[in-house]
């Protein structure tokens, strides 16, 4: 995983701010836009409430799974 700045690689996400994506924004401790990399949509729910970015593999769990 690439660290351009001091963005968390582990975030445990409600159900208030699903859809999941990556990069989060900056306000909830993820990358500033000029560092970030594409928006991509993550199934957490789907998954089994854990999920992994494919891009920079930030690790996603969802409270209460």
């Amino acid at each position: 995983m690439s660290e351009n700045n001091a963005a968390k690689s582990y975030y445990e996400i409600s159900e208030k701010q699903l859809p999941l994506y990556c990069p989060m924004p900056p306000s909830e401790g993820g990358q500033e836009l000029w560092s970030a990399h594409p928006r991509v949509y993550l199934p957490i729910k789907e998954q089994g409430g854990e999920i992994s970015c494919p891009y920079c593999g930030a690790r996603y769990r969802l409270k209460g799974s």
